[in-house]
């Protein structure tokens, strides 16, 4: 049995309390009467004596659904058993864990009650079997007041366990949501950046065929279609990559600023990257693509393929700037209140950076992102 859990379990959710108290009541009730018959501490129990301390285990059946009850009733037959001069030692172990019960499942103020009436009749059927024994009263007062301080401590002490696993599990879950948008956020990026690719090499192909089907240009269609092919290729394997991080862990391997050129060039937009020899962390990379990625996808959405788009990445100061201009139309309008821009703004936030998406003075739109090398944990 693990004894740290038993204490660290409520023992009023124990399974089958009645059933385990009774046993255990069974238990020291053969204890009890091993003691009465070889210890001399007083007399030797006779008929009444025996009911007597046969009838103070029985109610330990019922301690942990009842525990003051149980503590009265043990009292109530434990009293005259000792005011009888009976063997003294006997019932000790069936009174200790009935105050024990009260003491590790009650309040502080029922508990303080209660050991100052216990301690009360206990002194006074002391003082009334033996006035002259100040030693044994002394050493009687001590046992009740430990138990008491024993049940409180684990009492205390579960109170303390049930609170940290009440924070863990808190915990567990505020990085669960954090992951589950996380994830969100990757799935939404990848999937609407290639569904409108594709939708654009789908215009391109439908235009082909249906422009002039006298002079088809089969070359063009042919590229369309691999492009869509490509795409769907693409984006099958960002979403397996996404899945398999989700499954192993929290941080996996998520496309950074390595990855840029590949992403630019299929929009068709002009790209500068002034990052140097510069470690960026994967964090930071990993936003920077992603952000990147929507703008371009904004781009492509609202502007068509033969949009003026730009893409500066640089360093200034630990920090990595991201601006993407484009000259087509603003997604939209101009409030910036789509799930796009959501997205790249959490981005940014996840990694302690800031970014800003709006209207440019001389038409088109801009978005522009401050990502601080040094990353630190942002609370969700």
């Amino acid at each position: 049995m693990d004894f740290a859990a038993a204490f660290t379990r409520d023992p009023q959710a124990a399974p089958n309390p009645v059933r385990r108290d009774a046993a255990a009541a069974a238990v020291f009730g053969v204890l009890a009467a091993a003691l009465a018959l070889t210890v001399d501490d007083g007399r030797r129990p006779d008929a009444l004596g025996w009911a007597l301390l046969l009838a103070a285990h029985v109610p330990l059946a019922w301690r942990r659904r009842a525990p003051l009850p149980v503590l009265l009733a043990v009292v109530a037959v434990v009293a005259p058993y000792h005011g009888l001069d009976y063997m003294h030692l006997a019932p000790i172990p069936a009174s200790m864990t009935a105050l024990y019960t009260v003491a590790s499942t009650g309040r502080p103020m029922r508990t303080v009650i209660v050991g100052l009436s216990v301690t009360s009749v206990t002194l006074t059927m002391q003082l009334f079997v033996n006035p002259h024994e100040m030693v044994e009263l002394l050493r009687v007062s001590g046992w009740v007041i430990a138990m008491l301080v024993f049940g409180t401590s684990i009492r205390l002490y579960r109170q303390l366990v049930a609170g940290v696993v009440e924070r863990a599990e808190h915990e567990a879950e505020r990085k669960v949501t954090e992951e589950r948008l996380r994830i969100a956020r990757d799935l939404h990026d990848l999937l609407a950046h290639s569904i409108t690719l594709i939708g654009v090499q789908t215009s391109v192909a439908a235009h082909v065929l249906v422009a002039d089907p006298d002079r088809l240009d089969r070359e063009a269609l042919v590229q369309a279609l691999d492009g869509i092919a490509e795409t769907c290729r693409e984006a099958r394997a960002e979403v397996r990559t996404t899945l398999d991080v989700l499954r192993a862990a929290p941080e996996g391997p998520l496309p950074d600023l390595a990855a840029l050129p590949d992403l630019v060039r299929s929009s068709g937009a002009d790209l500068s990257v002034r990052t140097a020899a510069a470690k960026i962390p994967a964090a930071v990379g990993a936003a920077a693509y992603r952000i990147v990625q929507e703008s371009l996808t904004n781009a492509v959405r609202h502007g068509g393929p033969g949009a003026d788009v730009r893409v500066d990445v640089g360093l200034e100061k630990e920090v990595l700037t991201v601006r993407v201009t484009n000259g087509g139309a603003a997604p939209g309008g101009t409030s910036g209140s789509g799930y796009g821009i959501l997205g790249m703004r959490e981005r940014a936030r996840s990694v302690g950076g800031t970014l800003s998406a709006g209207p440019r003075d001389g038409g088109g739109f801009e978005v522009e992102a401050a990502l601080p090398l040094s990353v630190r944990e942002v609370a969700v």
